[in-house]
This record gives structure tokens, sequence and C-alpha cells, in this order.
């Protein structure tokens, strides 16, 4: 799920920013600290917009430059545990295929991929069901539910486990073929 969230904050404007505009070198320098980072409450953080800057800072003896109030908002994504998602297929492994959600990358463990004995073809990097020749490989759309999610403190990247073993989940032909039986 995509989120916005409003922060306040104090920003640092070092010296050699004093001649740029007080609002790019304030957003230039809160990018820097907030953009492309995972964080446990905030989720990842994907980019700063709607940056409001209070013009009179504060000097601390010491150190040239100036620190400002400032109010901004985040664009996150923050996946939620038993959240349905849409995505396309960007690699399959032998231990499952990994699914574009958002910025991230999620995994569908083998075992999760669907209701079936799954042989791995590692020549075409396919997932093949043995009782219901289902195939899932790279470039197929999918819709699966987050059953894991993790937050790694203070690192760049999270991991999102995904299923598709549940009704209406899967490949999207397949789910398009289960509707088609059940409307017959």
């Amino acid at each position: 799920m995509f989120k916005l969230f409003t922060v306040e904050d104090t920003v640092r404007i070092p010296p050699d920013k004093f001649g740029e505009s007080i609002n790019k070198a304030a957003k230039e320098q809160i990018q820097k600290k907030y953009e492309n980072i995972v964080d446990e409450t905030l989720g990842y953080v994907l980019f700063i917009v709607d940056v409001d800057i209070d013009p009179v800072g504060k000097i601390i003896p010491g150190d040239g430059s100036t620190y400002h109030r400032i109010v901004f908002k985040l664009l996150t994504f923050f996946p939620e545990i038993h959240e349905v998602v849409e995505g396309e297929v960007v690699e399959v492994t032998d231990f499952g295929a990994f699914v574009r959600i958002g910025p991230e990358d999620a995994l569908v463990h083998v075992s999760q991929v669907m209701d079936d004995f799954i042989n791995y073809d590692e020549k075409n990097a396919v997932l093949l069901g043995k009782d219901s020749n289902k195939k899932l490989s790279k470039g197929d759309l999918v819709r699966a539910r987050v059953i894991a999610v993790s937050f790694p403190r203070g690192g760049v990247s999270g991991k999102i486990g995904l299923t598709m073993r549940q009704p209406y989940l899967g490949k999207i032909d397949w789910i398009r073929d289960e509707v088609k039986k059940i409307n017959q």
C-alpha cells in the first residue's frame, strides 16, 4: 500500500549552499536523509513532496551552517500482512519466484506457488505444476497475498513474503480460468 506521511524535522543547510534557493537546498538535504531508506514505521521511502521550510533558521556556535524547521510529505510503500497485491514475475529460481510489487521484489516460495507438486525447469527458468500443467515464468502477471514483512534495522532492503495458494490468487490467467469454470 502506498502512503503519504507528513513529517516535521530540522534540516541543516551547509555554508556552501547559501547562494542557492533555501527551498532547493533544504529539499536536497532532506532527500539525502530520507529517500531510498527502509524504515519500520514509514516503509520504503520513495520520494519527498510538498516541502515547506521556515526561512528563519538558527546558528549553532562553532558550526557555520543554519538549521531550519521543515515540514514535508513522504510518499512511501508499506506492505501490510494479508494485503492482496499484483505484480510481475521478475525472476524464477528453483526455490521460488520474485515478484515486483511497488518498488520492491517479494518472494513467493516454491511451496506457496500452487497446490501441486512443482518441478523447476532450469533451462527455461519455469516452475511447472506436475498434475495441473500450470507454468509460472518471468513476465507473468500474478496476484498474491502478503504473508511476511521484515524491515531491517538501519538497512536499505527488507524482505516480503507472498503466497498464491488461496482461491483467486496466482497467475492472472489461472484466476480467469477459475472464474470461467465457476460461471459456466
